[in-house]
């Protein structure tokens, strides 16, 4: 995939900070709403993920703050997924302002959690390509019928 996968969201008054612009906490919140999305995207809603007895968990995340975003600015949210892990992948997110400023990077070690076994799902990226419905979506080549 050449571009990233974005998502637009818009600066609530709710979410800001006693300095007025967007309370670190809610940068998680937008992530996690991007990350959601591009699965949808993909063919994957939540439902048909957890249906499989699998779900996503995040390990370990990482925010480097630019610039500030405030009240009623629009950012657009970038979500990539890398794979090449044994059991865990790379979620890189920008939040990039209307004009073009990057405000915010994160990068995420997340992993799929057998949900009964209540353990790391190995190969992650082989499940979730067999469940996408376009898989180059997440950065995966669909499965080659054979």
């Amino acid at each position: 995939m050449s571009e990233a996968f974005r998502v637009r969201v818009k600066v609530r008054g709710y979410e800001l900070d006693t300095q007025g612009h967007l309370n670190w906490a809610e940068y998680l919140h937008y992530a996690e709403h991007a990350r959601w999305e591009l699965l949808a995207a993909a063919g994957i809603g939540q439902a048909k993920l957890l249906a499989t007895g699998i779900g996503p968990v995040v390990l370990d995340t990482s925010i480097t703050f630019k610039r500030e975003l405030r009240g009623g600015d629009e950012v657009d949210v970038t979500c990539t997924f890398s794979w090449g892990g044994r059991a865990t992948y790379q979620i890189i997110q920008d939040f990039i302002r209307a004009d073009g400023t990057l405000a915010a990077a994160l990068t995420s070690k997340a992993a799929f959690l057998d949900l009964a076994g209540r353990h790391l799902i190995s190969d992650p990226a082989k499940h979730i390509r067999a469940l996408a419905t376009s898989p180059e979506i997440i950065g995966l080549q669909p499965v080659n019928p054979s």
